[in-house]
């Protein structure tokens, strides 16, 4: 089984929360036949994006079930998770309210990439009032998309900034 991020631009198909995680849940039924699941949705503050990851033998499988209930893929890619336990994603109880993508240089490697990563890190505790949870790097390195608790998006620069990381759009998410 792989992890797989599906991001969807919703155009205001889904504008209340409710709404949506009825719609998350009729994703999750989709799926529960086709040996796949719904690992975590996040959802933008404005309802205008949507981040799916899904654990899956089979992007296909995923479009389909996501096309038979109504929700438009923009993108899906492999992805790896980074910072923490798929087992820990699963038991959502992490509070995040920030994601950050950055759109990776074109020759930077996964091992590359990690090692920085692992560098870079430390310096979050410059920024204590910014909690990393998680990145999901895409496998075919174009992209990675990181989770914060902050209170703010100022914070979240900050932090970014601390660990010399860029930052290419920060979008904050809807809180669970």
């Amino acid at each position: 089984m792989s992890l797989f991020l599906v991001e969807s631009i919703l155009n205001n198909a889904l504008k209340e929360k409710a709404v949506f995680e009825q719609k998350a849940a009729e994703i999750q039924d989709s799926l529960a036949s086709k040996n796949a699941s719904l690992i975590e949705v996040q959802v933008s503050k404005d309802f205008s994006r949507a981040f799916f990851i899904f654990e899956s033998e089979s992007r296909a499988t995923l479009n389909e079930s996501l096309r038979e209930v109504g929700i438009p893929v923009t993108l899906i890619k492999p992805v790896r998770l980074v910072g923490t336990e798929l087992e820990k994603v699963k038991q959502l109880n992490e509070k995040v309210n920030y994601l950050v993508e950055w759109n990776l240089p074109e020759n930077l490697t996964m091992e590359a990439y990690l090692e920085r990563k692992k560098t870079n890190s430390v310096h979050y505790a410059e920024v204590p009032e910014v909690s990393f949870s998680r990145t999901y790097v895409c496998e075919d390195m174009t992209k990675c998309l990181c989770f914060y608790d902050a209170p703010d998006e100022e914070a979240v620069k900050k932090a970014r900034n601390a660990v010399k990381a860029p930052i290419d759009t920060i979008t904050e998410i809807s809180s669970n």
